[in-house]
């Protein structure tokens, strides 16, 4: 029974921090759409990298601690950390700007809210 307490409360935490992660990247997110570059690092200017730095690095631990729970609980990785930061780094000259990723991305994740 107490190994059966003890994922149990595994998963409520993983749960939290999910949430927690969400409502992290969704503020970074919408903070790009407004028009402040550097969370998908698109450009390799200093300024926008350091902007989003702080919240990178809290993705990131955030992230690898739910992969690491999910892996505990033999679950699938963490799918929306692994797609975020896949979704990063330099682009070709005519891809998407920054701005309208993010609204592709909050629109992205507002659909799979209502499901």
């Amino acid at each position: 029974m107490a190994k059966a307490d003890r994922l149990e409360r595994l998963d409520s935490r993983r749960i939290v921090l999910e949430s927690e992660y969400r409502e992290t990247l969704i503020g970074a997110l919408e903070r790009v759409a407004s028009g402040v570059w550097g969370l998908f690092g698109h450009r390799q200017d200093r300024h926008g990298i350091a902007a989003y730095a702080d919240v990178i690095e809290t993705l990131d631990e955030i992230g690898q601690s739910v992969d690491s729970m999910r892996a505990q609980l033999a679950m699938a990785p963490f799918a929306l950390h692994r797609d975020f930061m896949a979704a990063r780094g330099p682009v070709r000259s005519d891809a998407v700007g920054e701005p309208k990723q993010a609204q592709a991305w909050l629109a992205r994740l507002a659909i799979q809210t209502q499901d």
